[in-house]
């Protein structure tokens, strides 16, 4: 505890002071210029890759296969001039491995070393936040940006898929037809998935964000520990622990278009992200609660 907790009387916040503080924290973590620039970065992916997909079939020809093995998410590009529907799989698919867990590790990571390095993480412990109060509170924030992240891409996609190539009945990766309505039930829950994906990526960042006072290192660091951990699971040399790497089954959400759906990946994966936010977050808050906080 820092001297100057330690001089002011212990004030008990009440519940709706601790509503509050979440949503000064959502309010001023979603008006950052920053923070704008990377959803505005991941809105435009899908429209990026829309745009390429129209004028490679412009002349009535069809995507190949090949964007990926076994129906993964990268070959459902070669079902979108089919369906613009495909579009919201293949921006999450395409967005999954590197835009959005980067954009998620850089608001993890300046969390609390951006408080600390702004001069500000004092004043808000005196608030009475309380620091496992204030980290509760910044971790809810990341994920709520993590959700809001996911249904950017997956908005802007469903818009543009719209825009460009028909839309109506599905044909899921078992060769089932479902319809419409359902494909768009599908479409939300995939979008969902998608976002409990990063919550280990989440905690990872804000772990690191408790130990150092630069929010600029922080974030370097944890968009670091990505493509490390990214490079690892491409290595055959390391296939007996590729399963316990976060990123290990990120694409697993394409057996949501299974029929029926393939639940084994599925729940790996979310079991995976609890036990990395539990492991993670547990570290954030042994390392917040006992640190010197001095700025």
């Amino acid at each position: 505890m820092s001297r100057a907790e330690a001089r002011l009387p212990v004030r008990v916040p009440g519940p709706l002071w601790s509503l509050g503080l979440l949503r000064s924290e959502l309010s001023v973590t979603f008006r950052r210029w920053r923070t704008l620039a990377l959803l505005g970065v991941l809105a435009a992916v899908p429209v990026l890759v829309g745009i390429a997909v129209r004028i490679e079939t412009s002349d009535g020809s069809s995507l190949g296969p090949g964007g990926g093995g076994g129906g993964g998410g990268p070959a459902f590009i070669s079902q979108i001039s089919n369906n613009g529907l495909f579009l919201v799989f293949t921006a999450l698919a395409a967005t999954l491995p590197f835009f959005l867990p980067m954009a998620v590790g850089v608001v993890a990571g300046d969390a609390i070393a951006g408080e600390a390095s702004a001069g500000t993480l004092r004043y808000l412990l005196v608030a009475p936040a309380g620091r496992t109060r204030l980290l509760l509170t910044k971790y809810a924030t990341v994920i709520a940006f993590c959700l809001a992240a996911t249904l950017v891409v997956a908005v802007s996609a469903l818009l543009v898929g719209a825009l460009l190539f028909p839309v109506g009945d599905l044909i899921t990766i078992s060769g089932t037809r479902i319809s419409y309505a359902e494909g768009l039930g599908r479409a939300l829950l995939i979008a969902l998935v998608v976002a409990a994906s990063l919550i280990g990526v989440a905690a990872l960042g804000l772990f690191v964000s408790t130990l150092t006072g630069s929010g600029i290192a922080a974030m370097a660091t944890t968009v670091g520990l990505l493509i490390t951990v990214q490079i690892l699971d491409q290595i055959p040399q390391l296939d007996a622990v590729q399963p316990y790497f976060f990123s290990h089954y990120w694409l697993s959400f394409a057996d949501l278009m299974r029929e029926p759906v393939y639940w084994d990946d599925l729940t790996r994966n979310l079991g995976l992200q609890a036990l990395y936010a539990a492991v993670f977050g547990s570290a954030a808050w042994a390392r917040f609660t006992t640190k010197d906080i001095t700025a």
